[in-house]
């Protein structure tokens, strides 16, 4: 390494020292080693910096208090976004710890939903260059492009095409805050060491006229690429990277669906990778439904679900409930998947359509008479849980709540669009609608509502819960392969951190405040996934779990030694 013996941070020691070859302004100007106001005087002179920053040595406790003081006086989220983004562009440490210590109040901010409006805004709150982008144009260059990224050693690579961003559609390059910000959510909720992430858009293109129209926008100005040159992209992107990294865990993120699918069949073999809007999204609402189940004292094989939405998410998480039914109860696939009632923009998706059935869809068509809309197949199925991944705001309407808790003491409803403006209803509505027996979950954050004297907390579908765990885990034990039984056990571990007492407020999943307990058991749960069936690269650590909290990053100020 250039600047830093990585060795030297993640050798278990309490207090390593680390090796700095930086001085002066190059150092102050490095946020992985810049220390601002907190360099102790004795490092101030060995690295030649006395009186380039304020004489005050300022603990980083204080330098919290500062940070969160200007956060305070912000009066956008917005404006807390593209705060809080200066500060990790100046000093990670700090800029980790604050996220720490503030996690549940921060992540909001950096992460749903206000990501997706910093990432409308993208080219116009432009800062600073973070990761790196990979344009259609410059193909035969990537091989060596790879090598312009200083380090050497690179655990997570999170991608994007920006072509599906949130619930926001195709906002090309500008969807550059996604890997930024999954990323500012595996080093905080793991411990993946911040150096060895990389933030990467794939630009081949955007479709949005808008944007290419915008004097500030900071990709390619033509549409999108045909399918043969966007996989062609694609493959030369992956060869690339995992010949410099080839131990790097590829997540792809925010791809349309017409490519999310046919990527993670492409390559989940070829190269340690996963989706999270598929696979951790099918976990995560898993873990909650296990939960709720548990509140209403039932199986899931009791259960007809319905899902409103036939994309990426609507399939990753039919296919994880199917996996939990045959876990669970030891039936076939296929009468698993009949549990499943898939509905899309044409009703529910049936045989009788088949032959214009996307390919994602047709393991769940049902071979029945077709049913035109939300409202028929809620009387069909009768079901008792219903969830919504379908990007329409207020679908989930008065009379379908209503219907619902009709064939449902307890409906449970998941409203998972994301932003918060795309949620199928709002937590009040399902309460309100069900004189409080609805059990409820989002995927953007709704605050506790209080109904007939009872506060009733809803639950926050977050991917965090599931995505940095499963990915400590797989780059912790080098596994080869990501598979779905570890995304199984990832969903039931997190399912099993909520107690009784959460239960009984309607709460689904745990403080956020856990997230790094939560992490590294998830982390654990995987790794004896992978030893058990072979695909772990290391031998087994005779202390698995030490193991696993010996690797993960903590956001304190280590002592510098010169190079």
């Amino acid at each position: 390494m250039t600047d830093i013996e990585f060795s030297n941070l993640l050798n278990g020691q309490d207090d390593p020292a680390l090796v700095v070859k930086k001085r002066g302004r190059d150092l102050l100007r490095d946020p992985l080693l810049n220390k601002g106001t907190g360099f102790p005087d004795s490092e101030r002179d060995t690295f030649g910096i006395r009186g380039l920053v304020p004489p005050e040595v300022v603990s980083i406790d204080d330098q919290v208090q500062r940070v969160m003081e200007n956060y305070n006086s912000k009066v956008t989220d917005l404006g807390r976004y593209t705060h809080l983004e200066d500060l990790h562009d100046r000093n990670e440490t700090l800029y980790y710890r604050v996220l720490l210590d503030y996690i549940r109040e921060l992540t909001p901010i950096i992460y749903t939903p206000v990501v997706g409006q910093a990432c409308q805004h993208f080219g116009h709150i432009y800062r600073r260059a973070r990761g790196m982008y990979f344009s259609l144009s410059d193909q035969e260059y990537f091989s060596d492009m790879v090598d312009n990224w200083e380090r050497d050693e690179v655990d997570i690579v999170v991608v994007t095409d920006g072509s599906r961003i949130l619930g926001l559609g195709d906002l090309g390059t500008n969807g550059m805050g996604i890997p930024i910000g999954k990323l500012s959510l595996y080093v905080a909720g793991a411990g993946i060491y911040p150096g060895r992430t990389l933030p990467v858009m794939l630009d081949v293109g955007t479709n949005n006229e808008k944007l290419r129209q915008d004097i500030l926008y900071l990709g390619q100005r033509y549409p999108r690429c045909d399918d043969a040159a966007f996989y062609q992209c694609v493959d030369n992107f992956i060869t690339a990277v995992h010949k410099r990294w080839p131990k790097a865990l590829i997540q792809f993120e925010d791809f349309s669906n017409n490519h999310a699918f046919d990527l993670l069949t492409r390559y989940r073999n070829k190269v340690l990778s996963f989706n999270d809007d598929i696979q951790g999204t099918g976990a995560v609402t898993l873990a909650g439904v296990l939960n709720a189940l548990r509140i209403v004292d039932t199986y899931l094989l009791n259960q007809q679900i319905v899902i409103l939405g036939a994309g990426s998410a609507a399939r990753g998480i039919a296919d994880l409930l199917v996996t939990a039914l045959m876990e669970e109860s030891g039936i076939s696939i296929g009468e698993a998947r009949g549990h499943i009632w898939l509905v899309d923009s044409k009703g529910l998706v049936t045989t009788e359509r088949w032959d214009s059935l996307e390919n994602h869809k047709r393991d769940f068509a049902k071979t029945r008479d077709p049913l035109p809309d939300l409202m028929s197949v809620i009387a069909e199925a009768q079901p008792g849980i219903l969830i919504g991944v379908s990007g329409q705001s207020g679908i989930f309407s008065e009379s379908v709540v209503r219907s619902m808790h009709k064939y449902c003491e307890r409906p449970i409803i998941f409203a998972l669009s994301n932003p918060t403006s795309k949620a199928e209803c709002t937590a009040e509505q399902a309460y309100t609608w069900t004189n409080g027996a609805a059990i409820f979950a989002s995927g953007s954050p709704f605050m506790p509502v209080t109904y007939q004297g009872r506060i009733f907390v809803p639950g926050q579908c977050n991917n965090m819960y599931i995505f940095p765990g499963v990915g400590l885990g797989a780059v912790t034990c080098q596994a080869r392969a990501i598979s779905d039984r570890m995304f199984y056990v990832a969903a039931k571990t997190l399912a099993g951190e909520v107690s009784d007492e959460m239960l009984a407020v309607g709460q689904l999943y745990p403080d956020l405040r856990q997230i790094r307990d939560i992490s590294t058991e998830i982390a654990l749960a995987v790794c004896k996934v992978a030893f058990s069936d072979g695909s772990a690269g290391i031998e087994r650590p005779v202390d698995l779990l030490g193991h696993i909290r010996a690797k993960m990053y903590q956001p304190h100020y280590l002592p510098y030694q010169p190079g």
